[in-house]
């Protein structure tokens, strides 16, 4: 999710599960060569499962990203197949690459040469008139030649032309129907969902499907961003860990002393305050939290969490 889930929001993603694998926003090849690594890649070791979320087409350049990637010790490499925008469109990667099957399957072969971790794709069911039925299984089966195994399928079409990235998140038709075909027919593969999963029980339910080749996976993109508080579920649910889910008020307290670290370093209280707006989402208070946070973020102070959070306690107090 680029502009989303950078090492600020990881961090706190990884307060609420301890399980979910964690994935980094697309970074482009070009600027993990020649940008500021440790600023674009540096991560917590307390993030750990995390994986490295890559843009490009050009095999030379990916496989050296890779590389790096592997260097700052991410658990996994991902190329993204998947992004509309237009930004990604304009440097003829992202979802483009959906018609390019060959030219993937070389990417992630040079990839898969240079490094030791998985290298993964995320991708489409398809693009623009492609007919998702030919589309989908053509480009994996050309990718899985590569050597590729772990695909993550976000399971709607990309117009690239006519439709916003926003729109693309929500217009084209979702077809689950499809991926859980792919699985069946290619059983040797891992298939992760993606694409309109909003709660825990709609995950569970698209896993739980009767299909004695279920899907191995899902993905949460927007739904785990908006509303975060979702994941403490994570590691019950999908994985069967006793631990209770940790509470909202002990999350706070930790982001607030990680805040103060990042904020000697440097870092504006809005880089991490940002990623947290949805923390109370459908819980008392919500409104006073999100409201207390987008007011008071360009102040710049240290204890802004602490604060916010006693603004809550006051607000229900005086009720």
């Amino acid at each position: 999710m680029m502009d989303g889930t950078d090492r600020h929001c990881r961090y706190f993603h990884r307060l609420l599960t301890r399980r979910a694998r964690l994935y980094t926003e697309m970074i482009t090849a070009d600027a993990v060569i020649h940008g500021e690594r440790d600023r674009l890649l540096g991560f917590d070791a307390r993030e750990h499962v995390v994986a490295l979320q890559l843009g490009g087409g050009d095999p030379v350049k990916l496989a050296e990203a890779a590389r790096v990637g592997e260097a700052f010790d991410y658990d996994e490499i991902n190329l993204n197949v998947g992004c509309p925008s237009g930004r990604v469109q304009s440097g003829d990667f992202g979802a483009c690459l959906m018609k390019k099957p060959a030219l993937v399957a070389r990417c992630v072969a040079a990839m898969r040469d240079a490094v030791d971790i998985p290298v993964t794709v995320k991708c489409r069911i398809g693009v623009d008139d492609q007919d998702p039925e030919e589309s989908l299984f053509g480009f994996i089966d050309a990718v899985a030649q590569s050597g590729c195994n772990i695909f993550i399928v976000h399971a709607r079409k990309a117009w690239l032309d006519g439709l916003s990235p926003k729109e693309n998140r929500t217009i084209p038709p979702l077809d689950y129907g499809l991926v859980r075909r792919l699985k069946r027919e290619r059983p040797e593969l891992t298939v992760v969902l993606n694409g309109g999963l909003e709660t825990i029980a709609q995950s569970l339910d698209a896993l739980a499907h009767d299909d004695p080749r279920g899907l191995d996976g899902v993905m949460l993109g927007r739904a785990a961003y908006g509303t975060p508080y979702i994941l403490s579920d994570v590691d019950r649910e999908f994985f069967g860990d006793p631990a209770p889910a940790p509470l909202r008020e002990d999350v706070v307290q930790a982001m607030s002393d990680y805040l103060k670290a990042q904020f000697v370093l440097g870092v504006r209280p809005h880089s991490i305050t940002r990623h947290m707006l949805g923390l109370f989402h459908g819980a008392p208070g919500a409104r006073t939290w999100r409201r207390f946070l987008s007011e008071n973020a360009p102040a710049s102070r240290d204890d802004i969490l602490d604060r916010a959070a006693d603004a809550m306690r006051n607000r229900y107090a005086a009720a």
